[in-house]
């Protein structure tokens, strides 16, 4: 390989492009894709494969995230707009809330349940709820990233599901993630919500750099075979944050960890560093002609005695969309993760203790409810994810965890029962929100006097 680039180096530049490409579409399957930028600047600190297009499984839920944002700013919804669960959204992979059709949600609450448990039908409520459609929103967000320069990205969902023209790159998710950052700083909140609490089911970020690498602020994971263990993470120290973008690693701990040798890297003082050669800033990185790798019989292969899984994250679906994880309490990923950051290569790691129990926030069904009323859900006895069935019959029933009775579920607007709810009043209907643990976590809505959406069903669309 060498000798081709030197050989072409003689020939002239055009051919030298052209063999770094042949080089670069050579790259092994089992390589990741990796890119580390500084938020504030652009500047590109770290790249590796960064412009090699990658098929981006749950973090595409970013960009779902950033579409919503978007038309809250512009006054075309509020966080209290009711979206209806449709059959298109009640029929996504099992890695979902999995309410029943014409239940209503929050915008604000679907986005809670997006981006902790990567719920795909939330991602989908919000994609009908926004765009109309999905495959009309999925077009939105093909324009969308193109305007802010992702110029490898391609939807066709908006969740990651498996889906050959569901495209980005390392170079295009720091370009997203610096996106939400810089236009929606006062909404930063929704990508480190350390964990969420639906009735008594309580879901821990997947995120398991989230209290426990120093500054970690963000912002999300992702996992198909096809893919590999993917993440998006974010860390602020001394003023200075940090994007890390992993594609295709081995692991949901490899992954985690190599995440954190970027970040680290980033925020280590180097007296040497001018002597660096600069790689510009993230959007003059050019794109590449690529076709995705697939990573699908490396990952969940039949040559594996063990199909990869990320048994805490919920994104761990193989490519028929079936789900592969059987608990999502983040426990053991978690307590993993902490031992290979104690292992010799990763020794230089400064990590904070396990994150240890955290404060939930409260998500529900139905309008906004008032802060006493959250808090009143809040008291609800917490259990970690238990079997939906059991929890279902048992918020049909009234019984909290004790076997004591307990208010009347609340039903939704359109009638449909809110799972786990506590009646506790007449919802306020303001743009409230509200957490255990921080009253104000997420500031105001939209501007006072910005009209109100139309509350109306979005039309299913077809089955992706």
């Amino acid at each position: 390989m060498l000798g081709i680039v030197l050989a072409s180096i003689a020939l002239g530049a055009s051919t030298l492009g052209a063999a770094v490409a042949a080089i670069v579409s050579a790259m092994p399957a089992s390589a990741m894709a990796l890119i580390l930028v500084d938020a504030d600047t652009g500047k590109v600190l770290r790249a590796d494969n960064a412009t090699y297009p990658w098929y981006p499984a749950s973090t595409t839920k970013l960009m779902t995230l950033y579409m919503t944002l978007s038309a809250i700013r512009d006054h075309r919804i509020t966080f209290d707009t009711l979206f209806t669960v449709s059959p298109n959204a009640n029929a996504q992979a099992p890695v979902k809330m999995g309410f029943p059709v014409g239940t209503q949600v929050t915008v604000d609450n679907a986005v809670k349940m997006m981006m902790v448990k990567s719920a795909n039908d939330m991602a989908a409520l919000l994609a009908e709820g926004v765009g109309g459609s999905i495959d009309d929103f999925a077009q939105q967000m093909t324009d969308t990233a193109h305007r802010l320069g992702m110029s490898e990205s391609n939807f066709v969902n908006p969740n990651g599901l498996p889906a050959d023209g569901q495209i980005m790159s390392a170079r295009d998710l720091a370009i997203l993630a610096r996106a939400l950052i810089r236009e929606f700083p006062q909404y930063s909140f929704y990508w480190h919500v350390p964990a969420i609490k639906f009735g008594r089911r309580v879901v821990r970020n997947y995120n398991p750099l989230l209290g426990r690498y120093p500054g970690a602020d963000g912002m999300k994971t992702g996992f198909i075979c096809a893919s590999g263990f993917n993440m998006v993470a974010t860390a602020t120290r001394d003023n200075k944050q940090l994007i890390a973008v992993v594609l295709g690693a081995s692991s949901s701990q490899a992954r985690a960890v190599k995440a954190a040798e970027l970040l680290e890297g980033g925020f280590a003082q180097k007296p040497l560093a001018w002597l660096t050669p600069t790689l510009g800033t993230v959007d003059q990185l050019a794109p590449m002609d690529a076709t995705p790798p697939n990573l699908k019989d490396e990952m969940c292969g039949p040559h594996r005695k063990r199909p990869a899984t990320e048994e805490d994250d919920p994104d761990a679906v193989d490519d028929s969309g079936n789900a592969a994880s059987a608990r999502s309490d983040g426990s053991t990923q978690f307590s993993v993760l902490l031992s290979a950051l104690r292992a010799p290569t990763a020794k230089n790691l400064a990590l904070l203790p396990d994150a240890g129990p955290v404060v939930p926030t409260v998500v529900y069904t139905g309008p906004t409810r008032s802060a006493a009323q959250v808090d009143a859900l809040a008291a609800l006895p917490e259990a970690a994810d238990p079997a939906p069935k059991k929890l279902k019959k048992k918020a049909a029933k009234g019984e909290t965890k004790s076997g004591t009775k307990a208010a009347a579920a609340t039903p939704a607007a359109d009638g449909a029962t809110a799972t786990g709810q506590v009646k506790t009043g007449k919802p306020t209907g303001s743009n409230i929100h509200y957490t255990p643990s921080s009253a104000s976590a997420l500031g105001a809505g939209p501007a006072p006097g910005a009209p109100a959406a139309a509350q109306k069903k979005p039309k299913p669309a077809p089955a992706q």
